[in-house]
């Protein structure tokens, strides 16, 4: 077959156009820029387009996968319509591969990547070989989102943004919490709950749900055809993962948990869960830590992911523990006008509490066709900084942050540059 992808650069997509690439398939795709993936992706065969054209469109293709980001109005989507070709969009697609194996989807407001990562490499280890998509890089993939296995196991990170997930059908779900996040989509709060609620009834009745008994709004797993699970911090295990884990943080024992409870649903030996576990290098932007250079200066960089207020606060929380003895920064970029403005006294109250006393802020990233004017003029990050009041947290430009970083960090000091916009480009200057 031949198979175009529209947004190919996305981190779902892309794992996508691998998985079809894979089975033999001929795979194109378009983006509106080069990036890490794009390039990743054209070295393994994928044929490549920067930017939306209607020539990029030929009657040969016989399916088009787009990215949810896609509106009607795009020129290649509306081509493919003209031509009668059969599109989908990512979520439908992977939808039509979840009906095909016995898959294992990790959603929740926050930890789905490195969750899903923890329990394919737990699979794996287990010798069940799964097929595996997930949203971020893996070291243990040759640095890819994507794994091709030839079981009947697949395990995907399944998103909640624009209801993705219900297009899912998984015997096995886990919810790592359920919080106040893309409420530029849900709008409030309730509806983000009433999509998780909608998304576990898909479960069948021989389905397994595994949910996080510590978040504060576990789901409601009472009279379901299917068995449920629970995991907690408090459990005996997590002493032990805590010690073993190369991630830090109790958000990580956590997530380690679930895919303790996934290998025990599938009946994979403790002993073997531990031991992969124990060698999980952590994923990209996911608290990836590398040395740095400041000219002379010996730097600790920690490239993050965080976006959402109480991701931050994990984050930060995880950085005072594992690094107690030095000085450390962060430098943040908010991620999306929406979302900001959304949960801005979430950010406020974040920042304050933050256990470090150097915080930068830079400019909002702006997410294409994810912004509105009416929001737009109402949030920035002056705004965000002036409501801290706080002295130690400051707004500079994007465009000055090497310089004032290079001149004021000193030796031993650690550097979190967090965002889940372009920021992480910051990380690859020290």
């Amino acid at each position: 077959m031949k198979i175009h992808f529209i947004g190919i650069g996305g981190i779902g997509v892309s794992a996508l156009a691998q998985y079809y690439l894979a089975k033999g398939h001929q795979i194109s795709g378009s983006d509106l820029a080069v990036s890490e993936i794009t390039e990743f992706l054209q070295k393994k065969g994928v044929k490549i387009f920067i930017g939306n054209s209607v020539e990029n469109i030929n009657p040969n293709f016989n399916l088009i996968i787009h990215s949810p980001a896609v509106k009607p109005d795009n020129l290649e989507y509306k081509k493919a319509k003209e031509f009668g070709i059969k599109t989908l969009s990512y979520p439908e697609a992977l939808g039509e591969l979840t009906k095909e194996y016995y898959t294992i989807a990790v959603s929740g407001s926050h930890g789905k990547s490195t969750t899903t990562a923890m329990t394919a490499l737990v699979l794996i280890k287990a010798g069940l070989d799964p097929t595996v998509i997930v949203g971020t890089k893996l070291k243990e993939f040759g640095n890819s989102n994507f794994r091709a296995g030839h079981s009947k196991y697949l395990v995907i990170e399944a998103c909640e943004y624009d209801s993705s997930f219900l297009n899912y059908e998984p015997k096995i779900i886990v919810v790592t919490n359920i919080d106040k996040e893309h409420l530029d989509y849900f709008k409030t709060f309730a509806n983000v709950k009433k999509a998780f609620k909608n998304f576990i009834a898909r479960l069948s009745a021989d389905g397994f749900l595994a949910f996080n008994i510590d978040d504060k709004y576990p789901p409601k797993v009472r009279k379901n055809k299917f068995k449920s699970m629970g995991y907690s911090v408090k459990q005996k295990e997590a002493g032990k993962l805590k010690k073993i884990l190369r991630v830090p943080g109790m958000h990580n024992v956590s997530n380690g948990l679930a895919a303790l409870i996934v290998a025990r649903i599938l009946k994979i030996k403790d002993e073997i869960t531990f031991k992969a576990l124990s060698e999980f290098k952590g994923t990209w932007r996911r608290f990836e830590i590398k040395q740095g250079k400041v000219g002379e200066k010996d730097i600790t960089v920690i490239s993050d992911y965080a976006h959402h207020p109480n991701e931050i606060k994990a984050t930060l929380n995880a950085a005072k523990e594992k690094f107690s003895e030095n000085k450390i920064w962060c430098v943040f970029q908010p991620h999306q006008r929406q979302r900001t403005y959304y949960l801005f006294n979430d950010f406020v109250k974040t920042f304050r509490s933050a256990p470090i006393n150097n915080i930068i802020i830079t400019d909002i990233y702006d997410v294409a066709g994810r912004e509105t004017k009416k929001i737009s003029v109402k949030i920035s990050s002056k705004k965000l900084v002036k409501k801290t009041g706080k002295k130690n947290i400051i707004y500079m430009p994007i465009d000055n942050l090497e310089k004032f970083v290079k001149e004021n960090i000193t030796d031993g000091d650690v550097l979190i540059i967090m965002g889940a916009g372009d920021i992480y480009k910051l990380a690859d200057k020290f």
